[in-house]
């Protein structure tokens, strides 16, 4: 069983900025499928599914970003989600818009939400999609960078990457993650 993750911001007013990528690639999974993401447990919404003949659990967890991990581990354990079946989608600043990055684990590289999952899982061993949103203009406005709403020309470039997430996940519950690495990164 795959657990699969979206992070991102609960309340309404993060719906569109680039620190939801992760629950945008989601919602573009859940649409593709006929989903709703809607079912509430762990701090999170989550959804069951049969995709590409593998159980898959979706999970948009509902406590800010900086806490995703909480979320994401009662989830593992009581499910028994292996390391190798937890997949984490989100947002990447040292990736161009429109770009992704596939990876089996790694550091946080920074990023707060990854950061939590370490912390509450205890290990950097589970995969990751990064989906670039690029870096502001000014290296100070970072957070006005990533929770501000996204201006009107950015918005195909993202929506390119949003849609690569998709496909990627796609791609890993078909032919695995070396396969989905080779065709994204």
């Amino acid at each position: 069983m795959y657990l699969i993750v979206g992070l991102g911001n609960p309340e309404e007013e993060y719906n569109r900025t680039r620190h939801n990528m992760g629950f945008h690639a989601i919602n573009k999974i859940a649409e593709k499928y006929n989903l709703e993401i809607k079912k509430n447990k762990f701090q999170g919404l989550y959804e069951n599914a049969l995709i590409e003949n593998q159980k898959v659990i979706f999970v948009k967890p509902q406590t800010y970003m900086n806490l995703s991990g909480k979320c994401v581990k009662e989830f593992v354990e009581f499910y028994k989600i292996e390391s190798d079946k937890i997949l984490i989608i989100y947002d990447d600043m040292d990736i161009e818009p429109g770009k992704i990055k596939i990876r089996k684990k790694g550091s946080s590289g920074g990023h707060n939400g990854i950061k939590s999952i370490i912390e509450e899982l205890g290990t950097e061993e589970f995969s990751r999609i990064r989906i670039g949103i690029g870096k502001p203009q000014y290296k100070n406005d970072k957070i006005n960078y990533v929770i501000g709403e996204i201006q009107e020309e950015d918005i195909e470039k993202l929506e390119e990457g949003g849609d690569k997430a998709k496909d990627a996940v796609i791609e890993i519950l078909k032919n695995g993650i070396d396969t989905a690495m080779n065709k994204f990164n």
